[in-house]
């Protein structure tokens, strides 16, 4: 099907040939031309209209132009200039030749011409001028120069037939605007001209041409190289995306990664990252680089899938002499270009075969080693290479991609120096956490501890303490903040609780007293006066397999969660209580029975806040994967995390202890109520020593009988009646307490040696395993613990 041309095209002899050689097309200047009509020549070899000695084969490249001999139909031979462009396949378009000449070129141009008269010949800028068909009347030597062509060969061409480019459609249509609007219009393009090796960025500005009474002649073309100007706005443009994309995470090798990716394919080819390895110099970088330089590839990226050009992989360390560019950028603390042909790297790469063969293999041509240094330190290298673009590193380049590189220089050294601070922080929190938790005889216990993924290592802790009695304290705590301060001050307040615990404080007054602490902390983290903000949450439970009773308070932390036997998990209904550092508000307990094999769930709010669904939902998932089954405490832990934490961690840090309570059967408890008798003792001591007989223990009954007789006598001399004795024992300990209503507390003395008393409470330290007193809501409790094995020592 013929084209439909907005103008009469018959001042052009126009051909299209196919690529196997047949006319496709041939318009009515080609039949003024040559005198054969369309349909004598259409689909017909195009070669027999060539003389004897035309060219007998299709000219190479894009463009071709010459004299050629054609024969007219009355037979005469006809010398003819043709231009003649190779369009490539388009549309479902098969690939074809458009083959043109001009038949108004050798007419002269008339002396009032106006379009002559507003030529500029002399102009340093191209020109070019349009008559009302918009065919080439005239244009000056710079316009000739870009387009490849002489001025009087193409006049009375259209611009598609001197281009030949899809772009010279779009000039067209835009100096078609001009012609019938009269107004001035700037076209902005992207072509290689005729005169061009590689491809340029234009400014075409149209303007009508008019003649004396003002109507519009044809319209006045002038180009304008504008690639140092768009160039300077993509690099602008990289600038500013490099901004955005790069320093995503506080990640060394994500944002190494993200340099790599932004400098691919924008500025090379392939680009490599190499950061130090500060396992050589320690956990800063050096004030100085020295060659040999160890480096560890960070990152990399090629425009090639899969990275081939790659030597070493991400993780792996290598050594790099004086003489290799990396070394040669780190130690001159600057930008290195090198290029295969000026034979900077041949030494390199001879020393370095691996690397030399991939440069062959690839074609590498040009290199660029940029220093990555951030607040006077050097971090690494920069590598970029080029195979694939053909032209080397300009002036223009090193300055893009040294601002690039100093842009994502301070994103590493923060990420750096977060992860240097973050593992730090991770030290020093599993440092103050126990390491393992005591084995006792109330409870089988199992925790976790996760740092956050990405907010920092916060202040989360928690504990088991062994307590007098069997009895034992299970806590869990939460410092706000994060960060090596967080952590600090939860060592402080884990050693605190534990010092508070030993002397056998109620969970809401230990909790009181912590309370002082945290305000004491906050005052001396303050700053000129003002106080710091040092806040913490915490929950503190005591659990008593005697009487297989649990009393818990809280302050201002998430409720635990119980499951008890053969039931539903629940949350435990207990009093909030208010965060810790606020001062002057009470606390208050509450005491729940907890029968043998309950489990205890408690937690810090990391397991249960999230972003994608609210706190609800994270409590019922939480009892959800409680309640699934009773397996081990240590698989429950991993179901409970895997349930309710998202894949890349939690946000915040999260601490989950399990216990799972035991009971201490009525047979291995012994009570007796002491009358206020001394004369009394020997027939309590007695009693002691048959029970023992009947636990099978005879053999810790002497030391047991003196210990008794101590804490009696002591009681009855200096306590308040009631007064009880308890036994307890399990496996391992046997406990003697001694309780009475008194609340003085006993302590050790100095006996002289001619003192008649004294000597009780050092004798009792002395036999037993460790001892104290508690105090109780009725008075106190004195406590001695005897081993029931032979200690090694």
């Amino acid at each position: 099907m013929s084209r439909v041309y907005p103008f009469d095209d018959a001042a052009t002899a126009r051909a299209v040939i196919d690529d196997d050689g047949t006319l496709v097309e041939w318009n009515e200047g080609a039949r003024r031309l040559l005198g054969h009509p369309a349909e004598a020549v259409v689909g017909r070899p195009a070669a027999r209209l060539l003389a004897a000695d035309g060219p007998g084969a299709a000219p190479p490249g894009p463009r071709w132009e010459g004299t050629v001999g054609l024969r007219h139909r009355d037979g005469r031979t006809v010398p003819v200039w043709l231009l003649a462009h190779r369009r490539p396949p388009d549309d479902g378009r098969p690939g074809d030749w458009l083959v043109v000449t001009p038949l108004t070129g050798p007419e002269p141009r008339a002396a009032d011409d106006p379009l002559v008269e507003a030529g500029l010949i002399q102009s340093p800028c191209p020109v070019a001028l349009y008559d009302d068909a918009l065919r080439l009347r005239f244009m000056n030597a710079a316009m000739a120069d870009i387009i490849g062509l002489p001025e009087d060969r193409v006049r009375g061409l259209r611009i598609p037939e001197i281009g030949g480019k899809p772009q010279s459609d779009d000039l067209e249509q835009g100096m078609l605007r001009v012609l019938t609007s009269g107004h001035r219009l700037d076209v902005q393009t992207f072509l290689r001209t005729g005169g061009e090796d590689r491809a340029h960025a234009w400014l075409a500005r149209m303007a009508p041409v008019r003649d004396a009474g003002g109507r519009v002649r044809g319209v006045c073309l002038a180009a304008h190289d504008v690639t140092d100007n768009q160039r300077a706005r993509q690099r602008l443009q990289l600038v500013n995306e490099a901004s955005v994309r790069i320093g995503t995470t506080l990640d060394v090798t994500r944002t190494a990664q993200e340099l790599a990716d932004m400098c691919v394919p924008a500025l090379a080819d392939f680009v490599t990252i190499d950061l130090l390895d500060l396992r050589e110099h320690g956990s800063e970088p050096p004030a100085r680089i020295t060659a040999p330089v160890l480096l560890r590839r960070t990152a990399h990226q090629s425009v090639l899938a899969g990275v081939p050009e790659a030597v070493i992989e991400p993780g792996q360390a290598d050594a790099y002499p004086d003489f290799s560019p990396q070394a040669d950028a780190l130690t001159a603390g600057r930008t290195i270009t090198t290029s295969v042909v000026t034979g900077d790297m041949d030494r390199w790469h001879s020393w370095h075969r691996a690397r030399g063969e991939r440069v062959r293999a690839f074609g590498i041509h040009s290199s660029m080693s940029v220093p990555i240094q951030a607040r006077g330190l050097t971090l690494g290298v920069a590598v970029l290479t080029r195979h694939r673009r053909p032209d080397g590193f300009t002036p223009d380049d090193v300055l893009l991609a040294e601002e690039i590189t100093a842009r994502a220089a301070v994103c590493i050294d923060n990420a750096r120096r977060y992860s240097r601070e973050r593992e730090t922080a991770i030290a020093l929190q599993r440092s103050l956490l126990p390491r393992s938790l005591p084995r006792t005889a109330a409870l089988d216990a199992s925790s976790r501890y996760l740092p956050a993924a990405r907010a920092g290592v916060g202040g989360d802790w928690f504990d088991v303490i062994p307590l007098s009695g069997l009895r034992v304290a299970m806590v869990v705590g939460d410092v706000v903040g994060h960060g090596i301060q967080a952590s600090a001050t939860m060592g402080r307040l884990r050693t605190a609780v534990r010092t508070l615990a030993d002397i056998d404080l109620a969970p809401d007054e230990l909790l009181t007293h912590l309370d002082d602490l945290v305000l004491r902390l906050s005052e001396e983290s303050g700053v000129e006066g003002s106080p710091g903000e040092v806040g913490a949450t915490c929950l503190y439970a005591v659990y008593d397999p005697v009487s297989r009773r649990c009393t818990l308070a809280r302050a201002g932390h998430p409720p635990p969660v119980l499951l008890r036997p053969g039931g539903p998990p629940a949350v435990l209904d207990l009093p909030a209580g208010p965060p810790l550092g606020l001062g002057g508000l009470p606390f208050e307990s509450a005491e729940v029975e907890l029968p043998e094999g309950t489990v205890l769930a408690l937690y810090t709010d990391g397991l249960v806040q999230s972003r994608e669904r609210d706190l609800d939902a994270s409590r019922e998932l939480l009892l959800a994967a409680l309640g699934q089954g009773a397996d081990s405490l240590d698989s429950t832990c991993d179901r409970a995390l895997h349930a309710l934490l998202p894949p890349g961690g939690a946000a915040d840090d999260v601490a989950l202890l399990l216990a799972r309570t035991r009971g201490l059967p009525p047979s291995q408890v012994a009570t007796w109520d002491i009358p206020a008798d001394p004369a009394l003792v020997a027939p309590v001591r007695k009693q002691v020593v048959e029970q023992l007989a009947a636990w099978s223990l005879s053999e810790a009954s002497f030391t047991a009988e003196l210990v008794v007789s101590e804490l009696v006598t002591n009681a009855i001399r200096y306590g308040s009646h009631p007064i009880r004795l308890r036994l307890i024992h399990d496996a391992t300990t046997l406990i003697c307490e001694v309780s009475d209503t008194s609340h003085t507390a006993p302590h050790l003395r100095r006996a002289k040696v001619l003192d008649e008393g004294g000597r009780g409470l050092l004798l009792v330290a002395q036999l037993t395993q460790r001892w104290g007193s508690r105090h109780t809501t009725e008075g106190k409790t004195i406590w001695a613990e005897l081993p029931l094995f032979e200690v090694d020592r």
